[in-house]
């Protein structure tokens, strides 16, 4: 891992960056990205199977913590079927005791990490030596207290349950319960609630699955916990629909408590309307008001009091419906974009292409794009905000539709729970955004702005 940071002046407010380079190899490419309930930690996921933890040190920079292999390939025999290893969801389970916990899964298996630290060890035992064998036992003439001995600061993963054989599908979400004891995990077509100390049974709460598959209409593509109610959840279809179930109706919530759909104009339909509507994830506020759905081309602002619109829609690359045709012949058109809330529930961040993501002020209706890529990290180099023009270029720092690079996209992103500190995963590459300390030790909360800020790089990078 190497690393840089920088700092950004807009209004006075500093800012701090750092950027880690993964080896380029395609195992390495980020899956997931998730913070802990503090923020102290943040947890990656690739296609390779493995999780990588940061952690924050108390000068605010993110270091490597732990990295462990998660998930191996697999062969179902049975349905002849390669299951990859690639890590889809990471999950932390709330803080109780000096160790951590997080859920992770592949297409087939869900797996409880227990991360742990060491740093003392034992000695002195009566019938093992140094190394732990066993002693003759005629050679043992007196009896000793084994004793505890400082030692190097060892971080142990180790996996505590496995949660397996109970989709048929590939996992697209896992969303832990507000109750710490019970989470979901969906696919497809069901939703299971499982019980974090039974691995050998979940129950089935959501059945989409219709007797004859030629019926088949929609799909699921996310669910999700309400963040504070144990008995509400919401799951989203490719239809554009997002469903919120109360499991306090019926053990099977099929029928829906309330269902957010916007609806579309007949005479806009097009063979890419249900394509480009399908949300590929949803989002409750921290206040458990709202509701936050991306789809291929929006992101919308669902209040959970009005089901007939979206209270706001923000349009995140509208620039592209000209181009649903050829996205459509790459299979770009059916990349899954994430979207998070910051800590107050204030700002909305989501990726688009040529590894540009977006940001959006809900109070000022401002918004910027900004570019996460190496380029941008070269010694005193300054990330200017981005603009895509359709047409003729404005600016000579504009960027034509025509020349963006939709092989470098942003799908995965993570905001930190309490202050203005962002994760954005490009390919294999991780970078964090962080305020700086302020002299008093407090930080900056960085706004966004009309004019572009400056993000510039120190001019002698550190290597982690």
């Amino acid at each position: 891992y190497t690393g840089a940071k920088g700092g950004i002046l807009p209004k006075r407010k500093d800012i701090f960056f750092f950027f880690f380079i993964l080896v380029c190899d395609p195992a390495d490419v980020i899956s997931t990205v998730e913070f802990n309930q503090t923020g102290e930690f943040l947890a990656t996921g690739d296609k390779g199977g493995r999780v990588v933890i940061f952690q924050r040190e108390p000068q605010g920079e993110y270091n490597v913590y732990s990295t462990f292999q998660s998930h191996e390939p697999e062969f179902d025999y049975l349905k002849s079927l390669e299951i990859e290893e690639r890590i889809n969801k990471i999950r932390w389970l709330p803080l109780h005791n000096p160790a951590h916990f997080l859920l992770a899964t592949n297409d087939k298996t869900i797996k409880l990490w227990k991360v742990s630290e060491r740093d003392k060890r034992a000695e002195g035992y009566n019938l093992r030596d140094e190394e732990g064998r066993l002693k003759d036992l005629s050679t043992v003439t007196t009896l000793q207290v084994p004793v505890l001995r400082p030692m190097d600061l060892l971080v142990e993963a180790s996996p505590r349950r496995v949660f397996a054989n109970a989709h048929a599908y590939h996992i697209n979400s896992i969303s832990v319960n507000s109750d710490c004891e019970t989470y979901l995990s969906a696919d497809d077509l069901r939703i299971n609630l499982w019980n974090l100390n039974i691995t050998d049974r979940s129950f089935n709460i959501v059945d989409l699955k219709p007797e004859n598959m030629e019926d088949l209409s929609e799909v699921i593509t996310v669910a999700e916990f309400h963040p504070h109610h144990c008995h509400l959840l919401a799951f989203s279809s490719s239809t554009g629909t997002t469903r919120l179930c109360d499991m306090r109706a019926s053990a099977l919530c099929d029928q829906h408590a309330k269902l957010f759909e916007e609806v579309v104009d007949p005479s806009h339909r097009s063979f890419f309307s249900e394509i480009v509507s399908s949300v590929s994830d949803v989002k409750f506020s921290h206040s458990g008001r709202y509701l936050l759905t991306r789809d291929y081309l929006t992101v919308k602002v669902w209040d959970l009091n009005m089901e007939n619109k979206p209270v706001e829609t923000y349009q995140v690359h509208d620039y592209l419906r000209t181009k649903l045709c050829s996205l459509y012949e790459s299979d770009c058109i059916f990349d899954k974009f994430e979207c998070a809330w910051n800590g107050t529930d204030s700002v909305i961040m989501t990726g688009a292409y040529n590894n540009y993501f977006r940001m959006f002020d809900r109070a000022s209706l401002r918004d910027v794009t900004l570019e996460a890529s190496r380029e941008v990290c070269k010694r005193r180099a300054v990330l200017q905000p981005r603009r895509v023009c359709v047409g003729k270029k404005q600016k000579e720092t504009d960027v034509s539709v025509d020349s963006l690079d939709f092989r470098k996209k942003i799908l995965h992103t993570a905001w930190h729970p309490k202050e203005n500190i962002i994760a954005i995963a490009a390919s294999n590459n991780l970078y964090i955004f962080q305020d700086r300390l302020t002299p008093n030790g407090h930080h900056n909360t960085p706004e966004i702005q009309s004019a572009p800020p400056k993000w510039q790089t120190q001019p002698n990078p550190p290597t982690y």
